[in-house]
């Protein structure tokens, strides 16, 4: 999997590229708004990283971008409005991670996911990190394996819901670590982190970003982050590598899509438009407060990958939405 984590010399590559483009290019879609439809609600991470990137798309391309939510189903209608939307540049799709889960989650999608798609880039990625209750017994990711390995299915974590990224995270524990934990789903990711501090639950593979603050208040135990190198707003916390799970590596990520159907240079545009609003300063600085960093590969063979990887994991622990 790709690291979160940029060389100086990647950065500096990847920010000469961007500001190679002209600051106004010429007009997508006849200069009508770009619409960014974001997949999941106002306040959430993909529509934080849509609001932040939104004025600088804009400059970069000279026209005007309006961001848009369409919720509901994991991403998979705003996916679907966008696939059969104009193929001209106007339309386009920011979605969250689970748009490489979903494909072996729903037994049918309303667009197809191997053609329906040309990504343009993936934003940044934020690694979880595994929290549980302080009055937890565990102070570890080795406590957590013991206690584990001496009452199988005795410990339980929460997630946001059957087949979300911490319901994954999980599962994917569970099988490098070899243990058997108990899923306890609810019905979004605040009510099940409302639940682990409150000490229902012991364990939660919380989003970095919306899970600093009770970190930092001490509401929160952090473990483990689920990255290849150690999290700048979490130093002292160890990747589950050196805590000794190899392999767990866990990132939540933003692709940006357009349908198929936009022709090549269009798509050259809008691409080089969102690298260079991804390295605006301000933007940069932004991500890496909430724990993440600009994504710098290839945005095709990264999804690509994703898409392979939880597909095996969904077979092998039989994952299903029920």
């Amino acid at each position: 999997m790709a690291s979160i984590q940029m060389t100086r010399r990647q950065f500096a590559a990847s920010t000469a590229a961007a500001l190679a483009l002209p600051a106004r290019s010429a007009e997508i879609a006849g200069g009508k708004p770009i619409t960014l439809m974001v997949s999941y609600p106002a306040g959430g991470g993909a529509d934080v990283m849509a609001r932040l990137i939104q004025p600088r798309l804009a400059e970069a391309l000279g026209q005007t971008v309006v961001v848009e939510n369409k919720p509901g189903a994991s991403g998979t209608i705003a996916a679907g409005q966008v696939a059969h939307g104009p193929a001209d540049g106007s339309l386009l799709l920011l979605d969250a991670s689970s748009y490489a889960v979903n494909p072996a989650l729903f037994p049918k999608l309303p667009y197809d996911p191997d053609t329906a798609f040309a990504p343009l880039a993936v934003l940044a990625q934020f690694p979880n990190v595994l929290v549980c209750t302080p009055s937890f017994e565990a102070r570890s990711v080795a406590d957590v394996l013991r206690l584990a390995r001496a009452r199988p299915g005795g410990l339980s974590y929460a997630s946001s819901g059957n087949g979300s990224a911490q319901h994954l995270a999980g599962a994917l524990f569970e099988q490098l670590a070899k243990v058997q934990l108990t899923h306890v789903p609810y019905r979004g990711g605040g009510p099940a982190l409302n639940d682990v501090m409150g000490g229902q639950v012991p364990l939660f593979f919380a989003n970095v970003a919306s899970s600093l603050g009770h970190i930092q208040s001490g509401r929160l135990r952090p473990l483990a982050v689920t990255a290849a190198v150690r999290c700048r707003a979490l130093p002292e916390v160890p990747t589950m590598a050196e805590a000794g799970v190899k392999g767990h590596e866990v990132l939540e990520w933003n692709p940006v899509l357009a349908p198929a159907g936009v022709p090549a240079p269009v798509r050259e545009r809008l691409a080089a438009a969102l690298r260079r609003a991804m390295a605006d300063p301000e933007v940069l600085g932004r991500v890496r407060v909430l724990g993440g960093d600009v994504f710098s590969g290839d945005p095709a063979a990264f999804l690509k990958a994703q898409r392979q990887l939880w597909a095996r994991v969904i077979k092998e622990r039989g994952i299903t939405r029920e």
